[in-house]
């Protein structure tokens, strides 16, 4: 049997690693190293940063459904129950 702990730590670490790309294609574009696939630096840089945004909300929404569910973020970010 897979341990539940063991895929919950790979839901975190792919997103973490497509995170940390993004963070790399950006410093490339900005010290001008260039992957084959991107046709201007810009686009290197935006791609990159898209990357970033995108492991880092979902590594932040992981941790703010578990401390939701472990009733650990003291009313702050409840969800709202509609009557």
């Amino acid at each position: 049997m897979i341990n539940l702990r063991l895929i919950a730590l790979l839901l975190l670490v792919i997103p973490g690693v497509i995170a940390t790309f993004g963070i790399k294609l950006m410093r490339d574009a900005l010290f001008g190293v260039f992957f084959p696939i991107f046709f201007h630096s810009t686009v290197q840089f935006i791609v990159g940063l898209l990357f970033f945004i995108a492991g880092l909300a979902f590594i932040a929404g992981f941790i703010l459904h578990r401390d939701r569910k472990r009733n650990l973020t003291k009313g702050r970010f409840s969800k709202e129950e509609e009557s």
